[in-house]
């Protein structure tokens, strides 16, 4: 068998000299290395050699794991690691302390996948887990007292642990497309008035016998409600009053000469 044939794919190559020509200077002084769309599977050893980053961008690739070496990037605080096939987090990942954004969404996270040392990123402000096999969260999660964004979408959530629900700070929770009971459809009122779709309009002649008198009976019907129906008031009719146009009309010429 050729050597490698059967391990699934390599991936890109990241080079130290590549990822040195992907590190990108923020407008706010932060370093960040953008290796987004590279085809990556693996990740690269030679990041280490640039481990004092702020940020990395690894969204979009084809990584399934993420090392242990991962707790080198001690100045790390932003991480996107969205749209790839990582099914678990090391638990060295609840050493990087500054971080403050991690987007875990559209990958293939289990409930079993997400270590108990995520609680300790204290100064997390966004984390998104969303489109991945959550079946459910731990209530742990409600210790991270800096969150203001979280994502839960598009799992397979059946409740939400009150102490995610009551963190102090959050702003937005997105849990839409999860099985949640208060997220049920409730059953859409019967509409007790019917209501025409459809208008046909024939001659009386291409009628069968039974439909021209079911037609003759609803028509009947609505003749009966058009009587129920207040019609416009009379006008008040004001004998005693005296006007050229009205009672006063026999004495014209007599009323002119006054």
């Amino acid at each position: 068998m050729p050597k490698g044939k059967g391990k699934g794919p390599q991936g890109k190559r990241i080079t130290l000299k590549v990822a040195k020509n992907s590190m990108r200077v923020l407008f706010n002084g932060r370093r960040r290395l953008e290796l987004s769309k590279m085809g990556i599977a693996v990740f690269p050893k030679c990041l280490l050699e640039l481990a004092d980053v702020e940020e990395i961008d690894l969204s979009r690739n084809m990584l399934k794991k993420i090392p242990n070496i991962i707790e080198k990037f001690q100045n790390l605080m932003w991480l996107d690691l969205h749209s790839n096939q990582i099914d678990e987090l090391p638990p060295e990942i609840g050493t990087l302390r500054n971080l403050t954004y991690l987007n875990l969404c559209n990958n293939k996270l289990t409930t079993k996948g997400l270590p108990e040392e995520l609680t300790l990123l204290r100064n997390l402000r966004t984390l998104n887990l969303g489109l991945n096999c959550l079946e459910s969260i731990p209530t742990t999660l409600g210790s991270l007292k800096e969150l203001i964004e979280l994502g839960l979408f598009d799992n397979s959530l059946t409740i939400i642990p009150k102490s995610v629900k009551k963190l102090p700070k959050i702003e937005r929770m997105n849990v839409k497309r999860n099985p949640l009971p208060e997220f049920a459809k409730e059953e859409e009122p019967i509409d007790t008035i019917k209501r025409i779709e459809s208008l046909y309009l024939v001659e009386k002649k291409d009628l069968c016998n039974s439909c021209l008198q079911t037609c003759q009976g609803e028509r009947d019907e609505l003749h009966k409600l058009e009587d129920v129906t207040p019609g416009p008031s009379e006008k008040p009719n004001f004998t005693s009053l005296t006007t050229p146009n009205s009672t006063a009309i026999e004495n014209q010429e007599e009323w002119r000469i006054k």
